[in-house]
């Protein structure tokens, strides 16, 4: 299961660069990626604050961040 959920959307720039940012700092296995678009419960929430990054405590980084803000994050949220 999926240790963090990155909510995103497809055509999102800056979603695009969180996942790019991302990737070398999780493997597979530990990110979930949910598009906002597919319940409207999530679009009301984060359609102006994706990408958001949520640790599997509920935890939220909202962008920007850097990968030395999400390794802080990451340490923050163990």
């Amino acid at each position: 299961m999926a240790k963090w959920i990155l909510y995103h959307t497809d055509g999102c720039h800056l979603c695009e660069q969180a996942h790019a940012l991302l990737t070398p700092l999780l493997d597979d296995d530990s990110l979930q990626l949910i598009d906002i678009m597919s319940d409207e419960t999530l679009i009301s929430k984060y359609q102006t604050s994706i990408p958001v990054l949520e640790s599997e405590r509920g935890q939220q980084f909202f962008w920007p961040f850097t990968a030395q803000d999400v390794r802080q994050f990451f340490t923050q949220t163990e």
